[in-house]
């Protein structure tokens, strides 16, 4: 009888350590990562991404890093399609496949699926990125408030665009995002191990900081500044990039600017550690605990095996 398929997801906040985590778990299993971050596809974002760099590229290889070019549009829904058709070939050769991500949709598009979802025009997405750009993410923020109240309490509402795409939907289609979300998870033909990383939050918040820092020190302005003329892309609507963008429109100083994207670091994991402790079974561990994790992954994998 063939081994039972187990995809480990491994989940948590920003700068916990996802990325050497799922490298040490790839390696001991001897196996590939699927990336699950909504920005990391992206080949011109790489120092405000954290992407894996070279020599973590090369220790285990990785699949939706670097696939995709920034004037791409890549939905949740593109990836869920793109991932399952890559874990079934990763599958007929290995029994465990590894993902690694911060991004509670994406992970959750693959884990569980997610309704198709319309798409409007590129006239209304523009007329909407105008629209915040002109008044602001809070303004954007009531009027999502007001159409679907229900989408409001559960989505990253302070990613612009996640606001961006409800509003889309609601435009396109005069139905809210909450009524296109799946009531039932999709029934998937491998077993889901979810590993969630987290530590006492001064040490993150601190571990955040660093972060911001050392992105700074690798030339995190540059990449920015050469990304100028992708900025209403969607990817480019988020932390570490929008910040900076504000700071070359000469909206604040270059220290304002990156103690804003500290800012929004903290609280953009704060909001990953209410996701992923809300999202299904996940199993807890500090991210120091790296023989803890295998030997749990084993037993999981064992019990698996005889049911």
């Amino acid at each position: 009888m063939a081994n039972k398929k187990t995809l480990i997801a491994i989940v948590g906040p920003t700068a916990v350590g996802k990325t050497a985590m799922a490298i040490s778990l790839a390696s001991y299993f001897n196996t590939e990562i699927i990336s699950a971050d909504s920005r990391q596809f992206y080949k011109e974002m790489s120092i405000g991404t954290a992407k894996p760099d070279a020599t973590e590229l090369a220790a285990v290889p990785h699949h939706f890093v670097n696939s995709h070019g920034i004037t791409q549009d890549y939905s949740a829904g593109d990836f869920e399609r793109e991932a399952l058709l890559k874990l079934a070939e990763l599958f007929q050769q290995h029994d465990v496949v590894v993902m690694v991500g911060g991004s509670g949709l994406f992970v959750r598009a693959l884990c569980e699926g997610l309704d198709d979802l319309p798409k409007a025009g590129a006239e209304v997405r523009e007329r909407l990125n105008k629209e915040l750009a002109l008044l602001g993410l809070g303004a954007m923020k009531e009027k999502l408030k007001a159409i679907d109240p229900i989408y409001f309490e559960t989505a990253d509402v302070d990613n612009p665009q996640r606001v961006i795409r409800a509003l889309e939907v609601f435009e396109a289609t005069g139905q809210p995002m909450s009524s296109y979300h799946k009531k039932n998870m999709e029934a998937r033909s491998f077993d889901i191990l979810t590993i969630g990383l987290n530590m006492d939050r001064d040490k993150l918040y601190k571990r955040i900081n660093r972060r911001v820092d050392q992105m700074m020190e690798a030339g995190l302005l540059e990449e920015v500044r050469a990304l100028i003329p992708f900025r209403a892309k969607p990817a480019l609507l988020t932390v570490g990039y929008a910040e900076l963008f504000d700071y070359l429109d000469g909206n604040s100083s270059l220290d304002q600017a990156v103690d804003k994207i500290k800012q929004n670091s903290r609280r953009y994991a704060k909001r990953q550690i209410t996701w992923f402790k809300k999202y299904g079974n996940t199993h807890w561990f500090q991210p120091t605990e790296t023989q803890e994790i295998i030997d749990f992954i084993k037993l999981k994998l064992a019990e698996n095996s005889s049911d």
